[in-house]
């Protein structure tokens, strides 16, 4: 059997395959396989750059080699896979995935005329070293080229969309569940918008930390071997060179050395990242669990598609299925980061294993992630607000202005007016003539019973529209 959408045995690669392709250049183990290459090179490159060492300089045609090798072939990168599991052109099986890279870019620089440089290769580091610096250019690179430029943009510009047309398109509120002060459509879409844009400035301003000091974090065998080498100057010029290697634009996330680690970086600004995430997911539940409901109430209406069966049983069924697919698969991906941000800062004294199995699991939450976002972006694109419906809903609460009511009755002085609106209104049925009635045997002057008696739920809507434009 091979791997197919219909073979895959998670949804990411299966039924969703189509959704989430363009991960693999990512998260799979190929890119990963690619970004360990890309660090090994670069490092023989900055080596070969710093006085004292005792590499030799590299020609710029070296150079071009180097850093053309991380574009391998999935033949090339099979090679590195058979020296990890089974060994190959003599060279013993390491069961070692980052000691079979090594393995591989010896053989490479073999075949070239860097081959005199060949044992440079991975000189003084441990695995995590490489692995550290790779996982944090694959989660900067996705943050940059596919979480922001992605259907997470759509959502956005959705949003902001129905908060400029529908401001003031007035809506009844609920809070518990009740009738509450009316709101605008419009402005309701422009708390999510601006609770997204709070969580999405702060990732754009956060870094992720990576290691690259040696076996335990202390430069053990740089030191002893080129004790004249400033390695902490190197180390931290080293990552920064990865913020800036061929870009033009600035990156809105940075790698940055953290010179004080263990074995491995202690992954907290893994955790800082991941909560981010967590926290822009929850409120895109939030946003899918509040348009299923007016869309239940029938305040929002879908498109439909030709040929689309909302139910096996009920030709009549349009069901928000987007948003349904949004929610479920925004909690999975949560699980997975909450699991991700609890697990990753813990590791037994200078390390263990337990983290090098998680982070391989980034792929599904983020392919969770993006499948989600797909989904609401397409909900959203499906949606036209029925103004009617929200009217005719409002207009049937006019109990919703007792608070208006009470207040201007407090203003001009009137004794206990919320018991007196709480009286005539909790738990009752009341109109619009009620509220007239009420307000004509109040000891009011003229033209403050008149304008208590135009009052409208409809238009005690407060700045809404002022909040829904900002």
């Amino acid at each position: 059997m091979y791997l197919d959408p219909l073979t895959a045995v998670g949804a990411v690669d299966g039924r969703y395959y189509q959704q989430t392709r363009e991960l693999w250049s990512y998260f799979s183990e190929y890119a990963l396989l690619q970004k360990r290459l890309l660090v090994e090179c670069e490092y023989l490159i900055a080596l070969s750059e710093t006085d004292g060492v005792g590499i030799r300089k590299l020609t710029n045609e070296e150079k071009t080699i180097l850093r053309q090798i991380p574009n391998v072939s999935i033949d090339e990168v099979n090679i590195i896979k058979k020296i990890e599991r089974e060994g190959y052109e003599g060279i013993l099986a390491t069961n070692h995935d980052v000691k079979a890279v090594e393995y591989y870019l010896k053989l490479r620089l073999a075949k070239t005329s860097l081959a005199d440089i060949a044992e440079w290769a991975h000189f003084a580091l441990t695995s995590e070293d490489i692995n550290s610096v790779a996982y944090g250019l694959i989660l900067r690179d996705f943050f940059e080229h596919v979480f922001l430029a992605g259907p997470l943009a759509e959502i956005e510009k959705s949003l902001e969309g129905f908060a400029k047309t529908h401001a003031a398109t007035p809506m009844l509120a609920r809070t518990h569940g009740q009738s509450a002060t009316p709101t605008t459509f419009g402005k309701e879409m422009q708390v999510f918008l601006s609770r997204l844009h709070r969580q999405v400035d702060a990732l754009k301003t956060g870094s992720v930390l990576v290691k690259f000091g040696g076996a335990t974090g202390n430069w053990n065998a740089h030191v002893i071997a080129l004790p004249d080498v400033d390695w902490r100057a190197f180390s931290e010029s080293f990552v920064e060179r990865f913020n800036a290697a061929g870009k033009s634009k600035k990156h809105y996330m940075r790698v940055v050395l953290n010179g004080i680690t263990t074995q491995i970086e202690p992954h907290d600004t893994y955790a800082e990242y991941f909560d981010s995430i967590r926290r822009i997911n929850t409120i895109l539940i939030d946003l899918s669990q509040d348009i299923w409901r007016y869309i239940s109430d029938g305040w929002l209406t879908q498109k439909t598609k030709e040929g689309e069966v909302g139910s096996s049983a009920m030709p009549h069924k349009v069901n928000p299925i987007d948003f349904e697919n949004a929610e479920g698969n925004l909690g999975i991906a949560n699980a997975l980061f909450t699991h991700f941000s609890q697990k990753l800062p813990i590791s037994r004294l200078q390390r263990d294993l337990s983290d090098s199995t998680a982070e391989r699991a980034f792929g599904e939450s983020f392919g969770h992630t993006l499948i989600a976002y797909k989904s609401l972006a397409r909900g959203l694109g499906k949606i036209n607000v029925n103004e009617e419906a929200m009217l005719e809903a409002l207009q049937a609460h006019p109990e919703v202005i007792a608070e208006a009511i009470q207040t201007i009755l407090r203003k001009e002085g009137v004794e206990v007016p919320y018991e007196k609106m709480k009286a005539l209104t909790r738990g009752k049925k009341v109109t619009l003539e009620d509220f007239a009635t009420f307000i004509e045997g109040l000891d009011l002057k003229a033209d403050v019973k008149k304008r208590l008696k135009a009052l409208k739920p409809e238009t005690y809507i407060g700045l809404a529209v002022e909040i829904a434009t900002q």
